[in-house]
């Protein structure tokens, strides 16, 4: 969770940055569709790598994924912790159940 936090101060830092000298003031530039648009190139990577069944690529593009996930919720100012408490709302409770108490 450490590095998460970390990562965290850092893409806040980020916000402010020069986009020519920061690849993520580069996306936050880009706005939410830009930044969806690297999540969704990502998430297929993430694909193509788990239907190899390369471990190490899986981990690879699962980092990825993540850290562009991160870029998202800092973009709209939603820290992480706030999805880790969601998480921990989740534990022990059935995906059908929390699916259908979705309101």
């Amino acid at each position: 969770m450490d590095v998460i936090n970390e990562l965290a101060d850092v893409l806040i830092e980020r916000k402010g940055a020069d986009p020519s000298t920061s690849y993520v003031a580069s996306l936050y530039e880009k706005g939410r569709a830009g930044i969806l648009e690297k999540i969704e190139e990502e998430s297929w990577e993430l694909v193509e790598a788990a239907t190899t069944g390369e471990a190490h690529a899986v981990i690879h593009e699962t980092a990825d994924l993540w850290f562009h996930t991160l870029v998202l919720l800092s973009h709209l100012n939603v820290h992480p912790v706030e999805v880790f408490s969601e998480l921990e709302r989740r534990l022990g409770v059935s995906g059908h159940e929390e699916k259908a108490d979705r309101t």
